[in-house]
């Protein structure tokens, strides 16, 4: 069972002290999934970095390979949906929640002021860490947004099924999605879980919808995910700027 709450999140500076060095035990328990990384890519990060200094984004897209593809297999997507916004995609491809959390402590989240953030992260995390430490390192992410952007509004995506209906790792992102719904608090933290949209009544990746990898969306998947968030970007976008949404 998943506990999540505001006493799960551990402090920025919780690290062991150096000076003791943890059981197996205490090893087996760390949360790896909080504990920043540097980037896989940091010749993209630095590009990322000198962006953000840069300002004039008003849309942040965080995330790992299934958001860094927005500018390969979406890209055309991009184009017909996106294509007048000030979008900066903050992706890299195979990152987890601590490589994410890394680049935002080390200048993806200075210099600029989104309005809104769309983050999804976690499925890379899925071979090493639990399914708790998962939602935790999501949630860490969340604090840390809310610290660089305080003013933002964060569109939270669920994490995107992956492999056969049938595969345990449905199952898993399920669960932890369950528990990132929690973080909606519907004043700055909006969850969206849009995974239904890529699958029939069986559970099955409907036609052309995603690559042979049962990980990564095709264009036509990008489609589908274009038309999930527009109005909802839209939305939060209109109520930064005073508008009520609609």
């Amino acid at each position: 069972m998943l506990l999540l709450g505001a006493a799960s999140l551990p402090a920025a500076d919780s690290a062991p002290p150096a000076a003791s060095m943890p059981t197996a035990e205490q090893i087996a328990h760390i949360n790896t999934a909080i504990i920043p990384e540097p980037t896989l890519a940091p010749a993209r990060h630095a590009g990322f970095v000198t962006q953000a200094q840069k300002g004039g984004i008003d849309v942040l897209f965080l995330g790992d390979s299934i958001t860094d593809w927005w500018q390969t297999n979406g890209k055309d997507v991009f184009a017909k949906y996106f294509g007048g916004w000030k979008i900066a995609n903050f992706g890299i491809a195979a990152e987890t929640t601590q490589q994410v959390l890394w680049r935002l402590q080390n200048g993806e989240g200075a210099g600029f002021q989104p309005k809104v953030v769309m983050l999804m992260i976690g499925t890379n995390n899925l071979h090493a860490n639990s399914d708790e430490q998962i939602v935790v390192g999501v949630a860490v992410i969340v604090r840390e947004l809310r610290k660089d952007f305080p003013n933002a509004k964060i569109l939270l995506l669920g994490i995107f099924p992956r492999g056969q209906a049938s595969d345990l790792v449905r199952n898993r992102v399920a669960t932890i999605n369950e528990y990132l719904a929690t973080l909606n608090d519907l004043d700055h933290v909006f969850y969206l879980d849009i995974g239904r949209k890529f699958l029939d009544a069986q559970g099955n990746f409907l036609p052309d919808v995603f690559l042979p990898d049962l990980l990564h969306p095709a264009p036509k998947g990008y489609e589908i995910w274009a038309e999930a968030v527009k109005a909802p970007l839209e939305n939060l976008l209109k109520l930064q700027n005073g508008t009520p949404a609609k």
